[in-house]
């Protein structure tokens, strides 16, 4: 095991990102309405909770991404927590397809943030803090809305898809 500050300068990027592949995560999908009213997202597997006194969560966003200036601009987000069964709308918001939500059923949340059908939970948010961290922004959120559905998760591990009972 490689250790030390200048350790991980010193390693490959992939294999870094290999290794931090190893750790299971959850699957969202963060969404916004722009400030013509149209629906953005992306998909994202950095989410967490962070404080309950105020209810707070995080989730970071790649410093060149086309939403960044979209999200500046709403001031509020969604966290669509993906089941098990929504593999493909994953898939669209992580790539470069320009209309996802042409092919996504979704229904407008407060100040038109989308909200993903059949997610396990939903939570609306208010911009609070970005955090510079690298070559990401870490978003702070404020949660000023939640529902939660039923179902199992969608997994992310080791660059698949996997549900909590196997693949």
């Amino acid at each position: 095991m490689t250790t030390g500050e200048d350790a991980v300068g010193e390693q490959d990027h992939r294999a870094l990102r290999d290794a931090l592949g190893t750790f299971a995560t959850g699957v969202t999908i963060i969404t916004m309405a722009a400030p013509d009213g149209s629906p953005g997202g992306l998909t994202v597997n950095s989410f967490t909770s962070v404080s309950l006194d105020p209810p707070l969560v995080l989730w970071c966003l790649r410093r060149r991404s086309r939403w960044r200036p979209v999200l500046a601009a709403a001031g509020r987000f969604a966290v669509n927590v993906l089941a098990s069964h929504q593999r493909q709308e994953s898939r669209r918001f992580a790539g470069r397809d320009e209309s996802p939500f042409d092919r996504t059923a979704w229904q407008p949340g407060p100040d038109g943030v989308p909200l993903i059908d059949g997610a396990l939970a939903h939570f609306v948010c208010r911009k609070r803090q970005d955090v510079d961290a690298g070559d990401h922004v870490i978003i702070l959120g404020e949660v000023e809305g939640f529902s939660v559905g039923e179902g199992e998760p969608l997994v992310f591990h080791g660059g698949g898809y996997f549900t909590v009972g196997g693949h």
